[in-house]
């Protein structure tokens, strides 16, 4: 599934995003991860900052959801499918490890990165936008930064 660019416009905007896992025990696992970008057509890169469990997980069931929502704007993109861990012997390592690390900064050291394939792409929306058709997106950021307290 190629990513639109307006779905990687708006990974960029965001914060966070939730990474989804299952367990080997079937368990499901939501994990926040602070570094992430879209990376070529098709792949959503994360670096591996503090992720133990989610990289077990992938290991063992490679099925993955990862949701971002850019919140001032409050829409954003749940994203499915099958992640693998990469490290410095996979082909193309160094390129993803550059992006992640230009990202960091250099402030988060990690060992690898987790590479999602993505396969279905569905929209995020705040109710707003779904109950009362006429909302703008400059009326959710006046209304979000009033609720968090940021200058309007």
């Amino acid at each position: 599934m190629i990513l639109k660019p307006e779905i990687k416009e708006l990974m960029e905007q965001s914060v966070l995003c939730w990474l989804a896992t299952v367990s080997e025990e079937s368990m499901p696992n939501v994990s926040p991860k602070e570094i992430f970008t879209a990376f070529g057509q098709d792949q959503v890169i994360i670096a591996n900052i503090a992720s133990p469990q989610t990289v077990r997980n992938i290991k063992t069931q490679p099925q993955v959801c990862l949701s971002f929502v850019e919140v001032l704007v409050q829409k954003g993109y749940q994203l499915k499918g099958n992640a693998r861990i990469a490290t410095e012997s996979d082909p193309g390592y160094q390129e993803m490890k550059q992006t992640l690390e230009d990202m960091t900064l250099g402030k988060f050291p990690f060992g690898s990165i987790i590479v999602m394939e993505v396969e279905s792409v569905k929209p995020i929306l705040a109710p707003s936008y779904l109950f009362y058709p006429e909302t703008q997106e400059a009326d959710q950021i006046q209304e979000a930064k009033r609720r968090y307290n940021l200058e309007v």
